[in-house]
């Protein structure tokens, strides 16, 4: 069989799930090989081969590094990731949208501070977005919770895929 270079990696991570090596365990980059190099009775045996080029990416994340960024006043830390919003408003009569979105945003930052609100203009529509959702569940309770408050506007409110911040823990 032959072996090319960018197949390396795909061979070391079907290895590494046929070995059974758990992969929530925190085993350094070099244990990895260890593991599997390792005698264990009933298990079988697995001798690994590895070019030094793997040696360096073994054990590193998976995905890459995420940009990590602050708020104007430094207070919060935040990273940006495709997440869950509220859509609050969305109109597109010129004369009227723009200052019916900045009044819905207002009465919702009255009543949750702690809600980010964006005003967008996406020509030809004006749209108000609450909330920075990172799963869908948590989207849904703030959905439910801003419809018992706001009972006038709570049937154009729903759920849209956008991007969000979360904060850095």
């Amino acid at each position: 069989m032959k072996y090319f270079p960018n197949h390396r990696i795909l061979l070391i991570a079907i290895i590494l799930l046929s070995a059974g090596v758990n992969a929530q365990t925190s085993l350094q980059k070099n244990e990895i090989l260890e593991e599997l190099n390792k005698d264990v009775q009933g298990k079988g045996d697995v001798t690994v081969y590895q070019d030094e080029s793997i040696s360096h990416i073994l054990g590193r994340p998976v995905g890459p590094p995420r940009t990590v960024y602050t708020t104007a006043d430094g207070a919060v830390q935040y990273y940006k990731t495709r997440g869950f919003k509220i859509q609050a408003f969305s109109g597109n009569n010129q004369r009227t949208s723009r200052d019916e979105a900045n009044r819905k945003q207002s009465q919702i930052n009255q009543l949750y501070p702690d809600l980010e609100t964006v005003v967008l203009f996406e020509s030809p529509f004006w749209r108000l977005r609450v909330g920075n959702f990172e799963n869908r569940g948590e989207a849904e309770e703030a959905l439910h919770k801003l419809r018992e408050s706001f009972p006038s506007f709570g049937r154009e409110m729903y759920i849209v895929v956008d991007e969000v911040k979360i904060p850095v823990n």
